[in-house]
């Protein structure tokens, strides 16, 4: 799954990941290494990046397609 920070802190807050990161007092970089992927936010992040942005978790993740096998 991939997670949405930048769309859901544009969509309900129009924040940028700056702004979000200044919100939640974590260093931009943090805040940048989710959005891209790079890294996941841990389960107290998570909790805080919801509160922040006045969401669930289940906003937060895109889901991707499952892909079935063929036989």
């Amino acid at each position: 799954m991939k997670i949405k920070i930048k769309e859901v802190a544009q969509e309900k807050k129009q924040w940028s990941l700056y702004r979000l990161a200044k919100e939640l007092g974590l260093p931009q970089q943090t805040v940048y290494s989710w959005a891209s992927g790079r890294t996941q936010p841990s389960y107290e992040n998570m909790d805080r990046l919801c509160d922040v942005l006045d969401c669930g978790v289940g906003e937060l993740f895109e889901r991707e397609p499952v892909q079935q096998k063929l036989f």
